[in-house]
């Protein structure tokens, strides 16, 4: 004969079990009703012109154009124009822009600069501004340090 209470540990445990269940569908009905935003950013990169991260130009000379690969993805959520500015020196030494690309494109393209003074460890930065009036760059630079000769060895 059973009395009164002797099965409360079974029926604590399954009030504890139906909870859980109730908490575990309700997360996952939350899950499923609600939208999932994604980032939105825009990629920007350089590659050597075997079109990978290998082989940049690292000894140039006065007047000898140089280039590498620039890349620019726009995961923005809408069509956007990007401009990409080459520095030496703190001298803007070559512009490419406008680029304008739809949302999820990439572009990919060879971009050229011509150093104008001898030396070594200078720095070539790549700033990437996104829409035609920003003066404010996009992302931090990119740069490759470079040997520059006023005659080609």
């Amino acid at each position: 004969m059973k009395l009164l209470g002797q099965d409360r540990p079974g029926h604590i445990l399954t009030i504890i079990l139906i909870a859980a269940i109730m908490a575990g569908l309700t997360a996952l009905g939350y899950t499923l009703a609600t939208t999932y935003e994604s980032e939105k950013f825009s990629e920007f990169y350089i590659l050597g012109q075997d079109g990978l991260a290998e082989n940049y130009p690292a000894k140039l000379t006065v007047g000898e154009r140089a280039s590498v690969i620039a890349g620019i993805s726009n995961f923005e959520g809408k069509e956007l124009s990007y401009r990409l500015e080459i520095v030496m020196g703190n001298k803007n030494i070559a512009e490419v822009g406008p680029i304008l690309l739809a949302d999820d494109e990439t572009w990919e393209d060879s971009v050229f600069w011509i150093p104008e003074v001898a030396g070594d460890n200078q720095k070539v930065e790549f700033f990437l501004y996104k829409g035609n009036d920003a003066v404010q760059p996009t992302l931090e630079p990119l740069h490759l340090w470079v040997d520059v000769n006023e005659t080609s060895d």
